[in-house]
């Protein structure tokens, strides 16, 4: 069992999500940052859609009643084991009775959104139309449909990697070269972004702004979408669409004028003209991106587009390489 001694803000069950269902207006919903679980997971000896934890703010405190081993992606909440540091991205192993704990905030300071907690044989709550992730809108899935709560119980999977042994850690996205398109000398978050369908409706003052300006994240931002504060984007004529399919990354333009890029958690039909569409890889730089921070969006092609996402998959390769060659390395040792 994984006992909840402390929740936090928003701390819920989290899987890659249930795919398949949009026909009936379920949403995927599962992690925000596809990217940090899988590899989360990977370095636990996990399949990459085992479910795990998605921790917003830190702040949480969690005990262990058996051996096993854990892992963290995304951002640093200077996580500690009985007191002592865990680094994300690091395969640490765990004994029974331990205790982790998350701060609120991240070493020297820094501010952080998102964590992912991944443990050996995964959160092994029922799954729920093929997927274990909690919809917290609709109150199903995950842990009883909702956040996880002080003193919650969850159980584990069976490991598929024993809990003795070394930690061993990879480098995070960032120090492999998938963060290079994160920030410019401004500081400023930059997303590539494909035009949308409806991206010629738009005058070419909004066209220019959007490519142009400073974008803010405002507080009025969740799971289900993140509301930009920047210029109005105008369309040439102003009139109704018919409600069509909406995916996460999809940019929204309201009547205000002001974007609404949808998350994991949004509905899976809209009609409000889509502008743009940030692409796939790029959706977990946003998802760790805390709320006033301010964006940039970067126009870009199909091609980019794919190169960036094989970029992605290659980083998860290299994990995968690493930890094979550490258990050859091991088993190569045993063998002496």
């Amino acid at each position: 069992m994984l006992e909840v001694i402390q929740p936090g803000l928003l701390t819920s069950v989290q899987d890659l999500g249930r795919t398949g269902h949009r026909q009936l207006g379920i949403n995927p919903g599962g992690v925000l940052n596809t990217l940090a679980l899988t590899a989360a997971n990977l370095l636990v000896g996990n399949p990459a859609g085992t479910a795990g934890l998605e921790i917003t703010m830190g702040a949480c405190e969690f005990r262990f009643t058996a051996d096993t081993r854990l892992a963290l992606g995304g951002d640093d909440f200077d996580a500690r084991l009985d007191g002592k540091p865990v680094a994300p991205y690091w395969s640490v192993p765990v004994n029974a009775g331990q205790i982790l704990k998350l701060s609120n905030i991240g070493p020297g300071g820094a501010p952080g959104i998102r964590s992912y907690l991944a443990v050996a044989g995964g959160i092994d709550v029922p799954e729920c139309l093929g997927s274990r992730s909690t919809d917290l809108k609709a109150g199903f899935g995950g842990h009883e449909g909702r956040a996880l709560r002080k003193g919650d119980r969850l159980p584990l999977g069976e490991a598929g990697i024993k809990a003795t042994g070394p930690a061993f850690g990879v480098r995070s996205p960032q120090w492999s070269g998938l963060g290079t398109h994160q920030n410019d000398s401004s500081k400023l978050l930059t997303l590539r972004v494909l035009p949308g369908p409806e991206y010629e409706q738009f005058t070419v003052a909004a066209k220019n702004a959007l490519w142009q300006d400073k974008w803010r994240i405002t507080p009025n931002s969740n799971r289900m979408g993140y509301r930009l504060e920047g210029p109005e984007l105008k369309r040439k004529q102003s009139r109704d669409l018919l409600s069509h399919g909406v995916v996460p990354g999809v940019i929204q333009v309201p009547p205000s004028g002001q974007p609404i890029i949808l998350m994991g958690d949004a509905q899976t039909t809209g009609g409000y003209p889509k502008i743009g569409v940030v692409i796939a890889a790029d959706m977990w730089k946003l998802a760790q991106a805390p709320l006033n921070a301010l964006l940039r969006l970067q126009p870009c092609d199909l091609e980019q587009a794919l190169h960036a996402w094989e970029e992605q998959q290659r980083y998860l390769a290299h994990v995968q390489q690493t930890i094979a060659a550490l258990d050859w390395s091991r088993a190569t040792q045993y063998r002496k």
